[in-house]
């Protein structure tokens, strides 16, 4: 079970993160998902991946999290690495603002998005995740980057 911690808890935690957009309840999560495949482990069906069967877990906690919450507030204090150290007060609030956009997002638009753009799935992958076919992936998927790009223009992030 360790190995499969040390594989995963990097990129779960990340993937809740993105999702919630606060690192204590990311770290709620990822301690959840991790009860929860150890708990369920005998109902893992090895002809499919490990890694899509962990990652349902961690975005079902994430959605499930998203709903007990009384009001949605977006946390602007994600970290973001930079190359050159110059740029890191202006790398770093860049980040901020287009977390804060993700925010905004229903919450299975966010997921796509989280699913492509920072964990790198294929959309095989995000459908097999998410349980849903490949053609509503990509529609999902083409929605969710129409909504953040009309909220990064509103929000001045992003040019037309």
């Amino acid at each position: 079970m360790d190995t499969l911690v040390r594989q995963f808890e990097r990129t779960v935690f990340n993937a809740a993160y993105r999702m919630l957009g606060n690192a204590d309840e990311a770290s709620d999560v990822t301690q959840t998902v991790f009860l929860k495949v150890f708990e369920n482990i005998r109902r893992f069906d090895p002809d499919f991946r490990l890694f899509s069967w962990v990652y349902r877990i961690a975005v079902n906690e994430a959605i499930n999290q998203l709903n007990r919450r009384k009001r949605f507030a977006p946390n602007a204090d994600l970290p973001c690495e930079s190359e050159v150290p110059e740029d890191t007060v202006s790398t770093s609030q860049l980040c901020s603002e287009v977390q804060a956009v993700l925010m905004e997002l229903q919450p299975d638009h966010r997921a796509v998005i989280v699913l492509r753009y920072f964990t790198e799935c294929s959309y095989e992958e995000i459908g097999k995740v998410l349980e849903l076919p490949e053609k509503t992936v990509k529609s999902r998927l083409f929605t969710a980057r129409q909504q953040m790009k009309g909220r990064l223009l509103r929000h001045g992030i992003l040019s037309a």
